[in-house]
């Protein structure tokens, strides 16, 4: 359990991204009111649920909510950003579309930009730990996942319907193999060789 308060009263959003680790694809990032005291045994770390889980994870999320928004950040913008200030981007495109309006701001991790002037908490392991960075998280996932399940189609030697654009060793063979794709982030391109030392798991 969070050994923090939330404020009393206040609409608080939820953030969280998915996809910051990849090689390919967009980071997407969302924010979420959930009602005040809502709480359900599914609404946790999406990474903790299994995909079937996650997809009813994600209904929920979508019934119960106040406000929510998915936004992406597609490679070009996060080759010129860097991955940390694309992330946060995102979530700030996020909250610009939530309605109402946010009072307050929990982010999942330790590094955030001011939003607007309104107060705001980073909390390390928070999708696991805040119903509504954990709903922020699954409604990210989920709808990252299923778009590189879309570009795996068009582009399917890095088998992203598998990997999601993470640095397994089928992907990064495909990569050095044929080259980069018009969503690789060319920003990490020279670390491209060095992590066919890395575990072939997919990242989550």
């Amino acid at each position: 359990m969070h050994n923090f308060v939330i404020p009393p009263g206040l609409l608080v959003a939820g953030c969280d991204e998915a996809g910051r680790g990849c090689l390919a694809g967009p980071v997407l990032a969302a924010a979420v009111i959930l009602p005040q005291g809502f709480s359900h045994p599914l609404i946790k770390d999406s990474k903790s649920l299994t995909h079937a889980k996650r997809m009813k994870a994600r209904e929920i999320v979508l019934e119960v909510a106040v406000a929510w928004s998915v936004q992406a950040i597609e490679p070009a913008e996060i080759d010129m950003l860097n991955i940390l200030k694309a992330s946060i981007t995102a979530m700030h495109r996020a909250l610009d579309q939530l309605s109402p309006p946010p009072e307050y701001i929990l982010v999942d991790g330790n590094r955030f930009i001011p939003y607007k002037n309104l107060p705001f908490r980073c909390i390390i392991k928070g999708d696991s730990l805040v119903p509504a960075i954990s709903a922020a998280s699954i409604l990210a996932k989920t709808a990252r996942d299923e778009y590189m399940t879309v570009l795996a189609r068009e582009f399917p030697a890095y088998r992203w319907h598998k990997n999601k654009g993470y640095p397994t060793r089928e992907h990064l063979e495909a990569l050095l193999s044929k080259g980069p794709s018009p969503h690789h982030r060319l920003s990490f391109h020279p670390a491209f060789q060095g992590l066919l030392s890395f575990p072939s798991e997919k990242r989550a």
